[in-house]
């Protein structure tokens, strides 16, 4: 069974636990099979490298770690944390998301 996520890459979501909680940013990528997503900004870790091609020096370089993705929440074009709820538009007949808050479609 395909697992159906609220979340897309490129969606601005607001972090609702963990120790990020209240913090805002965009979606760089979602994992569904393991139902994480790399929020930009977000849950930032050293990882330590080797020297290769790319970085000769090696070193400690800073990125983003996976987030669950039931610790985000969908921020809507107010800027309001919302649930998404799914319907078919009427003028194009497809499946879009939209705004259990607002009622809005979103983009």
């Amino acid at each position: 069974m395909q697992f159906k996520t609220h979340i897309k890459k490129g969606d601005n979501v607001k972090i609702i636990a963990g120790n990020a909680r209240g913090q805002e940013g965009r979606v760089l990528n979602v994992d569904i099979k393991n139902k994480r997503a790399i929020v930009e900004g977000i849950n930032i870790i050293s990882k330590h490298t080797k020297p290769n091609a790319a970085n000769p020096q090696g070193g400690i370089v800073k990125k983003e770690a996976p987030v669950d993705i039931s610790n985000l929440m969908l921020v809507d074009a107010q800027g309001n944390p919302t649930r998404i709820g799914r319907k078919i538009d009427e003028s194009t007949g497809k499946l879009v998301r939209y705004s259990k808050k607002s009622g809005e479609v979103i983009k």
